[in-house]
């Protein structure tokens, strides 16, 4: 049943995945704003499918803020670069340069407002980094960045990589650290998704001003706060 669940979903997620990349294309002549609409009925579709076909079902504790921020996300599967897209009211969101450099999907990905990183970390990237972040706030939009810079399975606890500092002293914004455990239900590196509940939690908004040490050491612990 848990293959036959994996491969309903795959069939029904990338034949859906398709036909919003094409239509996001029909939809450019009418701006960004109609290209980032359709990544939200892209987000709903998959949230549609990981609940109805794969069983998974969402628990969020914490209260989403006003305003805009920098959302601090852990990281333990693709579900939640979708999801959080969906529930965080469509964040621009820092994304490694391979995935924004996939033909057709990468262009769309791009007008939707992603913010691409090259995951070397070299300084002209860092600063391409903060320039885009800077004019999503500009925007009024919110940031998502995934700051341990890939997936990690579920109680590893790596340090932040250095781009999470750099976009917290450039933007001046409350961050808000989100903790999740999607990586039990949802294994990287593995095509078998579970049935059962994943656990997203929004921790306390953490003011901008706070020096660079204790920021890191705050979102580090609260991003962390469901891996025991």
């Amino acid at each position: 049943m848990i293959w036959l669940r994996s491969v309903l979903f795959a069939l029904v997620f990338y034949t859906g995945t398709t036909v919003a990349v094409l239509t996001a294309f029909l939809l450019v002549p009418f701006g960004n704003a109609a290209v980032r609409a359709q990544a939200q009925r892209w987000a709903s579709m998959h949230r549609w499918a990981t609940r109805h076909i794969l069983g998974i079902r969402v628990r969020f504790e914490g209260t989403l803020p006003e305003g805009t921020v920098l959302y601090a996300a852990k990281h333990q599967s693709m579900f939640e670069t979708l999801e959080l897209l969906k529930a965080l009211r469509g964040p621009a969101t820092v994304l490694k340069r391979e995935l924004a450099d996939i033909p057709l999907f990468g262009a769309i990905a791009r007008r939707q407002g992603v913010i691409p990183v090259d995951r070397a970390g070299s300084a002209k990237a860092l600063r391409r980094m903060m320039r885009a972040a800077a004019d999503a706030r500009e925007a009024g939009r919110s940031v998502l960045i995934f700051p341990e810079g890939t997936r990690v399975p579920p109680g590893e606890k790596p340090p932040l990589q250095p781009g999470f500092a750099g976009l917290y002293k450039q933007l001046r914004l409350p961050v808000v650290p989100i903790a999740l455990d999607s990586g039990i239900v949802w294994p990287r590196h593995s095509f078998r998704k579970w049935p059962g509940v994943i656990t997203i939690r929004l921790g306390d908004p953490i003011p901008p001003g706070p020096p660079r040490d204790e920021v890191e050491r705050r979102v580090h612990a609260a991003i962390n706060a469901l891996e025991a």
